[in-house]
């Protein structure tokens, strides 16, 4: 059946519509990045080229201790150890063990930590306790002491490390005072977890910590406020208090 005139017109309108239309939705993604979608082109495509503290001039610092003498300094320990919790990705899990210890493959973001310790030869959950019970006032969070779960308590390991640790910055825009091995807080004591030698585009360490999310070594800090930031140097550390791991 052939067209009129005017329905031929029409279909040609609605044709060069049509194509308008794709060319317009085409220039848009183009154009995304510069108008407002700066963000979004920065997390998908930035985002996938992970920089190291020698791309910014950064010098990276070794801790003076290798308490398990493996020949590996204690800053490159815990970042190692937890680095292989994360390859190791546990299911998130707060269980109460009665040993102490979660099996590898269960965990939460306090589990990052002591794991981050017993690869450097630390077994933080006594050094913990011991703590707990000599200074019991500084923990006005336990009020029955429990070696198997007090460690596990990220306020805990707030007091704990206040105590025993080198404060940092919390401004995650200082990128120099960021190290590999350093402990972080967030959350208002509500989350932790150890500061990776990757960084973002900006310079932004990466944190490797475990809240269940599918990459347990991520570019955490632009959108997450640290509470409390440290640096673990056994040397400052009375002697009593650096217990050796054991089972």
């Amino acid at each position: 059946m052939r067209r009129s005139r005017h329905e031929c017109r029409i279909h040609c309108l609605k044709q060069r519509f049509r194509q308008a239309a794709i060319l317009l939705a085409g220039s848009a993604l183009i154009a995304l990045p510069i108008w407002g979608g700066l963000h979004l082109f920065r997390k998908f495509h930035l985002s996938e080229t992970v920089y190291s503290a020698k791309d910014f001039h950064i010098e990276t610092i070794y801790s003076t201790t290798d308490f398990n003498e493996n020949s590996t300094d204690d800053y490159t320990d815990f970042l190692l150890g937890a680095r292989q919790d994360a390859k190791n990705h546990p299911t998130y899990n707060g269980d109460y063990q009665p040993g102490g210890y979660p099996p590898d493959h269960i965990g939460v973001c306090a589990d990052v930590v002591w794991r981050a310790f017993k690869h450097a030869g630390y077994c933080l959950r006594d050094m913990v306790d011991a703590d707990i019970a000599a200074r019991p006032a500084a923990y006005p969070n336990v009020t029955k002491r429990d070696p198997n779960i007090d460690f596990r308590r990220v306020k805990n390991l707030r007091v704990f490390f206040d105590a025993y640790a080198i404060s940092l910055t919390t401004d995650p825009a200082e990128i120099d005072q960021w190290q590999p091995g350093d402990i972080v807080i967030f959350q208002e004591d509500k989350h932790i977890g150890i500061v990776s030698d990757k960084r973002d585009a900006d310079g932004l360490t990466f944190i490797i910590h475990n809240s269940g999310q599918p990459h347990r070594e991520e570019d955490y800090l632009p959108t997450n406020r640290p509470t409390a930031h440290y640096r673990f140097d056994a040397s400052q550390v009375p002697q009593g208090l650096l217990i050796p791991w054991h089972e």
